[in-house]
């Protein structure tokens, strides 16, 4: 009787095993993703929020948030070691991107342009569509540090194939 248990048990890891690779294998990627290296994006906050109606006037500074329905909002590590990069990609909204240690290039699917940022520096991904990639051209690590708005249970990161008009 002990040997058939361990049959049974064997047979059981064997058709897990089966199981995890097939679900592995069925998880939907982007035809022709480029995929991150040396790219490490670390999630440090997630806060889910109802409906956003913010108005602020100072005199000196205006603010307006709306938002329609319940929204995720993440900030997130990226961590961009020498000659890494993030992988063509794009996030259902916007992301305010401050480079919080050494150097990135950002290139822009559109004009595939580079763009020079620095310790201190900010840019603002759009999001919705605007397909993008973060490089580490520099000779030290670089790191940033990313505020997301999505819709809630929206994925943060879509990734995209290499457009044709970016031949690196």
């Amino acid at each position: 009787m002990t040997h058939q248990r361990k049959g049974n048990v064997s047979l059981r890891r064997l058709l897990l095993s089966a199981a995890a690779v097939f679900a592995a294998g069925s998880v939907a990627t982007s035809a022709g993703a480029t995929p991150a290296s040396g790219f490490v994006g670390t999630q440090i906050m997630k806060g889910q929020f109802g409906n956003l109606k913010i108005k602020l006037n100072t005199g000196d500074f205006d603010l307006k948030l709306d938002t329609r329905g319940d929204s995720d909002v993440y900030v997130t590590r990226n961590a961009i070691a020498i000659g890494g990069q993030s992988g063509w990609h794009t996030h259902p909204g916007p992301s305010l991107i401050t480079v919080t240690v050494g150097a990135i290039v950002a290139y822009d699917s559109d004009t595939c342009a580079p763009r020079q940022y620095g310790t201190g520096d900010t840019f603002v991904d759009p999001g919705d569509g605007h397909v993008h990639l973060l490089r580490n051209e520099s000779g030290a690590v670089a790191e940033t540090v990313a505020v997301q708005f999505v819709g809630r249970d929206e994925p943060r990161r879509i990734d995209a194939p290499v457009p044709n008009n970016c031949n690196f």
